[in-house]
């Protein structure tokens, strides 16, 4: 047994994907929504990627019609997962924020390393920047959202527009998000052997990403965001952080770097959470997901700042 399987075991492919506990979909999800799967361009000479697009049936009557777009990237530690997980985590941010939600099925490791991912991902983006008339939607009102690995996804989906002067991104939302692969902070080791993802699966899971014989001393920003030089010239950004999670400095301090750039940043730091195991205070767990979901619809949905008189 390899050195990642035995850190981060990876299940039977062939198991059906089933959502989260809490995560399916209703009969209020059907009746108010349109949602289906489409195959989009992949990367250059790689396979078609999966979409599921989630629309309200009924749009009210916005600015030229248009919806705003939220782009999210499932986590999963690059190895797990699929948009179905969240199926209705996704639902709710169409109904709720009356957007058009695309999430993207990208490619999943070991069997598919870096960079397979962030370049499946960077595909649906640049889908979606083509789908204004299509699916109706206000690309000046284009968010990108993801947690764990699909934190560090969405952060490099930012990234690589930048650098490759790619479609522009009005915000991004990062949920506990995977930023570092050297795997030194303090919150890292604080979390050997704790609940749910802890420090060995995490250590695990960019073995997995990258590749056990991989030089570590050339990983790319766009496998491990905190790896580039510089974050200047990226959109604003909420950062939410667990307090037990092993993944909870590196993700505070992407966001420091980020404010240390000129970048507008909302930061929250859950107490007493872990990363995939119950919270100890399901109190701040739930305003921590609020405050979130906050972040994305104000983005989503700016409100016009108030006339002077």
């Amino acid at each position: 047994m390899s050195r990642a399987d035995e850190l981060l075991p990876i299940p039977p492919r062939d198991q059906p994907e089933e959502p989260m506990p809490g995560m399916e979909l209703t009969e209020k999800h059907h009746a108010e929504l349109e949602m289906g799967e489409r195959f989009i361009p992949g990367p250059p000479g790689a396979p078609e990627v999966r979409v599921l697009v989630y629309q309200p049936k009924d749009r009210p009557k916005a600015a030229q019609g248009q919806l705003p777009v939220l782009l999210h990237v499932h986590g999963g530690a690059f190895c797990f997962m699929h948009p179905e997980t969240f199926a209705g985590m996704e639902a709710n941010w169409s109904l709720t924020h009356n957007c058009v939600v695309v999430s993207v099925d990208y490619r999943l490791a070991p069997e598919f390393p870096f960079p397979a991912g962030p370049e499946d991902c960077y595909a649906a983006l640049e889908w979606v920047s083509t789908q204004a008339d299509e699916l109706g939607i206000d690309l000046s009102r284009l968010v990108v959202t993801g947690g764990s690995a699909g934190g560090a996804l969405t952060a490099a989906l930012t990234q690589m527009s930048r650098d490759r002067g790619g479609p522009k991104i009005a915000f991004q939302a990062l949920m506990i998000p995977v930023t570092d692969d050297r795997l030194a902070t303090p919150s890292i080791r604080q979390a050997v052997g704790s609940p749910g993802f802890n420090a060995e699966g995490a250590e695990g899971m960019w073995l997995h990403y990258l590749g056990e014989a991989a030089d570590r001393k050339k990983t790319s920003p766009y496998a491990a965001p905190a790896r580039a030089e510089s974050l200047a010239g990226l959109p604003p950004a909420f950062v939410l952080t667990n307090g037990l999670d092993p993944l909870r400095d590196e993700g505070l301090e992407y966001a420091m770097r980020l404010l240390a750039e000129g970048i507008s940043v909302e930061i929250y730091n859950c107490p007493g959470a872990y990363h995939g195991a119950p919270p100890l205070d399901e109190r701040t767990a739930a305003i921590a997901f609020q405050v979130y979901d906050a972040a994305i619809g104000a983005a989503l949905n700016p409100v016009a700042p108030a006339a002077t008189t």
